[in-house]
């Protein structure tokens, strides 16, 4: 009810009573829907800031207010040196005025998203200038038109049926809810009238109190048990309820997006964790290939040649078990592809392992993060969380300027492309010859390049960090183990006319590597 008018009749009753007299000496604007009066009287100085943004419309009448040396801008300016002589507002409508001396009338016109400040020189002309020039139809606004008398008798009351939206359009949204509340919609004539009146008689002699509303605050008229604030002065509750529903407001926001990235971050680590646990169990209670191989090994002599499938004894198991081969490998062969296979799965199993036991950790560093955050009550605990955890984001402009992202391994630059395009770019512009390129082999993903410095062998160490952001940063970065291929730039070219990001690679080696992300790895 901030922007209703049975607010602003005690507001504008106090405002006339606080700045009538009143020299405007300053009118400015430092924000873009932000617009700051200042009044003189005996070197006492008074202020209206009216914020105007359509999310969020709202006035402030604080005792100073510091202006900015730049990025400001005068308005109104013949307005200044003009003596305040009435503030009132309109009737039944949400807008009041500030009548100065000689005549001019500079008019709030509090409606929501699409509020303004009008100047007129005559009150039944055009205005003479307006604040938000984009809201074109307040040109042709006439001030003596917006006052809307109104007849609350018991015969219109009876005449509309009790219809409280067309009797009293004035009401606003909290008070219709107190209606509705009260059983008026079913409620016979008469005992609408009676809720009616009762609620007329509230906002003609209220205590002005805010209370919050999901994660949003509202100021109301009408008694409340247990209010944020509460003040029986309109100017004090509307200082109170711009810190509200300004600073309060953008604090919750901020921090509501925070636990919301925290809620996302746990979510997808509590999923890798069920699929991991799900695949760790797959690969040790399956027959090991390791063990199939011994199986084909020790029944060479009952395998005939050129067969794709055989029945051989399973001496682990003690049992006959039905062997598929692969048609023209000989079983020799075979075999020793499955001892690889089962040096790589006790190598994939380990590694799941750690993977498993460093999410976990990952995970409850997450919680106790998340509960950390949710406990905040203020600007300077969130921004110095943020701060402390490195979660400032960087700027759009340079974040759009260069194409990829980048990390410091023991000295070494590492670049990771952000995009198809952006790896074009950070090879093409941002790498030397014998800068090593790497990516995920076989599947979309980044491309990283590791600056050299000069020297032809790249540590082990940061090479292994390095693959691992390349897996990490492609379609395989849920796999326990990903092969990342490796090569100097100078045998990595780009093809006339290929897709973005796409290009011909020779002389590759390739490592295995877990995929891990720059928080894992640093």
């Amino acid at each position: 009810m901030h922007l209703n008018y049975h607010f602003f009749k005690f507001l504008c009753s106090e405002l006339d009573n606080a700045l009538k007299g009143h020299t405007l000496t300053n009118c400015f604007s430092q924000n873009k829907d932000e617009l700051v009066f200042e009044f003189e009287k005996d070197s006492q100085y008074r202020y209206i800031r009216a914020l105007l943004n359509p999310s969020n419309t709202v006035l402030s009448f604080p005792d100073s207010f510091a202006r900015s040396k730049k990025n400001n801008i005068d308005l109104f300016p013949t307005l200044i040196g003009l003596q305040v002589a009435e503030i009132r507002t309109y009737e039944n409508e949400r807008a009041f005025y500030i009548k100065f001396d000689p005549f001019k009338l500079l008019v709030f016109k509090m409606h929501g998203s699409r509020s303004n400040v009008i100047l007129f020189h005559e009150i039944n002309q055009q205005p003479e200038d307006i604040f938000k020039k984009n809201l074109q139809e307040d040109w042709n606004l006439v001030a003596e038109d917006l006052s809307r008398p109104m007849d609350f008798t018991w015969k219109r009351f009876t005449s509309l049926e009790g219809n409280a939206a067309q009797f009293a359009p004035t009401l606003g949204k909290l008070p219709r809810q107190w209606l509705k509340e009260k059983g008026y919609i079913e409620a016979p004539i008469e005992e609408k009238w009676r809720l009616m009146q009762e609620l007329m008689d509230m906002l003609d002699s209220p205590v002005f109190s805010i209370v919050p509303e999901n994660s949003d605050y509202k100021l109301t008229l009408l008694p409340v048990s247990s209010p944020t604030f509460q003040s029986s002065s309109a100017i004090e509750v509307s200082n109170e309820f711009f810190r509200y529903a300004v600073v309060y407001a953008l604090f919750e926001k901020e921090k509501d997006k925070l636990l919301r990235s925290y809620q996302d971050k746990i979510k997808k680590t509590e999923s890798y964790l069920e699929k991991s646990n799900q695949k760790l169990k797959s690969l040790t209670e399956e027959t090991s290939p390791q063990q199939l191989a011994d199986i084909i090994m020790a029944n060479l002599h009952q395998i005939p040649s050129n067969e794709e499938e055989v029945i051989l004894y399973d001496f682990y198991q003690d049992k006959n078990i039905k062997v598929k081969l692969k048609r023209g490998v000989t079983p020799q062969k075979f075999a020793e592809n499955l001892y690889r296979k089962g040096k790589n799965r006790k190598i994939e199993i380990a590694q799941l392992e750690e993977n498993i036991r460093r999410k976990k950790d990952y995970l409850l560093e997450l919680l106790e993060q998340s509960e950390e955050v949710a406990s905040f009550t203020s600007f300077k605990q969130l921004k110095a969380f943020e701060k402390e955890h490195h979660l400032t984001s960087k700027t759009s402009a340079s974040q759009e300027t260069i194409p990829y992202k980048r990390f410091e391994f023991d000295g070494y630059i590492v670049m990771v492309g952000k995009s198809a395009k952006g790896n074009d770019e950070m090879l093409r512009y941002h790498s030397w010859k014998d800068d090593l390129w790497l990516h995920a082999k076989g599947v979309a993903g980044s491309h990283v390049i590791i600056k050299g410095k000069g020297k032809v062998n790249i540590p082990k160490d940061v090479l292994e960090k390095s693959a691992q952001l390349a897996a990490y940063y492609s379609k395989s970065k849920n796999d326990s183990l990903t092969p990342v291929i490796y090569t100097p730039c100078k045998y990595v070219r780009k093809v006339k006319g290929s897709a973005p990001g796409a290009v011909m690679v020779d002389k590759e080696k390739v490592i295995m590597v877990p995929p891990r992300g720059p928080q894992e790895i640093q």
